[in-house]
């Protein structure tokens, strides 16, 4: 049975609401925008089926090591993995990994949210009717539109900052549970209701055969390379999230069966996303590889034009808004955790004082879209400041603390420590499968798109 550790958090009130506020925080828009882009430019069936293997591969035995290490420490990212290492023996260095995770979450939420906030402005145009018959040279005008003008892209961000801060404010039950168990049911019925609708499109017969049956001949080593790096950040992994809602887990949770569900659950999604858009698309008569723009620019198109097509268009929006903001809330969850157990402030002033910072950084990340567009911050790297942020945040940052917690856990920590958290035989399969999978498979893959994102790969 797992050590009870002391904590001045909350915990979740069952294993259920945990598995519900972590797929919360693993579904977000790389589920609902990037995955279906992704199967459009890369083949299809033959992504799809790498993808799930890098899934179980490297995303499973990493997350189970972050819950692992999040409730073994009790605390956030920062302090659990101190605590964890002097418990283990082993140096306070090791907290810098929380700070790597903690500070990368703190980037990622402020272009995040300028895009959350790129998600609620579309849920309102649909809702207002907007994409009435809206062509597709008027749907890259709205979103050009959007996005080249301060005001909006402004005033959008600072309502998703404010969404997030109501939440999270609220503490662990009363906020952060109450949202995700609300908002996640929601999320998977709307999402199920485009499903339904797709299959009365004469369409879902193609999206089965294009998702489905896998053309290998459309694959290379950089697709592997992509379903590799895609799997492993949908799971929100490396960036503290996970680890601190594994903090508030309850010790009597099995976390492999806990972390099974949380995996599986982010994976229909990201399957049932691109079963509810292809249909959709495909029906329209356009194409699947349209890359980012699927969602803001071709969707609109599609929805202005199809049966229901302005219910649809609300749904969707709304389903995307729904998935930014619960990613958005784990974002923002462990910087607050570090700072009331670090200072004297309480949840309110913790969340107020990120939400704040966050805030100005996201107005610098909207602004480079559009009046601050040539400005660069890091000498060599022709970005913007949005583009720059996502760089260090996503490409350098999250792989690194994967790989950093992957080698704690199944290098470092004591056998006999992590299979007492995990509940797992010392000499039992699954605790094997899991170390071979955490100490070398893992670690491998992290590496390989680690150098592919910085260009040092092929």
């Amino acid at each position: 049975m797992a050590q009870a550790s002391h904590t001045r958090h909350e915990q979740w009130s069952s294993g259920l609401v945990f598995i519900l506020a972590a797929t919360g925080s693993a579904v977000g828009l790389g589920n609902l925008w990037r995955f279906p882009y992704l199967v459009g430019e890369n083949g299809g069936g033959a992504f799809v089926l790498i993808y799930l293997a890098c899934i179980v591969l490297v995303g499973f035995p990493i997350m189970m090591a972050e819950v692992m290490i999040g409730r073994r420490g009790r605390q956030s990212p920062i302090n659990t993995l101190r605590r964890v290492a002097l418990e283990e023996g082993l140096s306070s260095g090791w907290q810098l990994v929380g700070w790597l995770g903690v500070a990368a979450g703190f980037l990622i939420l402020s272009f995040y949210s300028v895009v959350g906030g790129w998600a609620l402005y579309y849920a309102l145009q649909a809702l207002v009717g907007s994409f009435s018959g809206i062509s597709s040279e008027g749907a890259g005008a709205m979103f050009r539109g959007l996005v080249s003008s301060p005001v909006p892209v402004v005033f959008w961000h600072t309502v998703f900052m404010l969404i997030l801060f109501g939440i999270v404010v609220a503490g662990v039950r009363r906020g952060l549970q109450r949202a995700v168990t609300i908002l996640m049911p929601l999320l998977f019925a709307l999402l199920i209701l485009l499903v339904l609708y797709g299959m009365t499109t004469g369409a879902f017969g193609q999206t089965l055969h294009f998702m489905f049956a896998p053309d290998f001949s459309a694959i290379d080593g950089r697709t592997v390379l992509t379903a590799m790096g895609q799997a492993f950040f949908t799971l929100s992994l490396g960036m503290g999230a996970i680890m601190v809602y594994g903090a508030y887990l309850p010790s009597s949770e099995h976390i492999p069966r806990a972390t099974g569900w949380i995996v599986g659950m982010d994976t229909l999604t990201a399957i049932i996303a691109g079963l509810a858009i292809f249909p959709i698309v495909f029906s329209a008569g356009m194409a699947p590889g349209a890359g980012p723009g699927l969602v803001f620019e071709t969707l609109p198109v599609v929805f202005g034009t199809i049966p229901f097509g302005f219910l649809l268009g609300i749904l969707f929006f709304v389903l995307l808004s729904v998935a930014a903001i619960t990613s958005g809330i784990s974002l923002l969850e462990p910087p607050v955790a570090y700072l009331i157990e670090s200072t004297r402030l309480g949840r309110r002033g913790a969340t107020g004082l990120l939400v704040g910072g966050i805030w100005l950084l996201g107005i610098a990340a909207g602004l480079s879209l559009n009046v601050w567009a040539g400005v660069r911050i890091v000498p060599g790297l022709d970005a913007n400041i949005f583009g720059t942020l996502e760089f260090l945040a996503n490409d350098l940052m999250l792989p690194l603390g994967g790989l950093f917690i992957a080698l704690f856990a199944a290098w470092f920590m004591r056998s006999a420590s992590v299979s007492e958290e995990l509940d797992l035989l010392h000499h039992g399969p699954v605790y094997r499968l899991w170390r071979v999978a955490t100490r070398f498979i893992a670690p491998a893959a992290v590496i390989l798109v680690f150098l592919n994102a910085t260009g040092l790969f092929g």
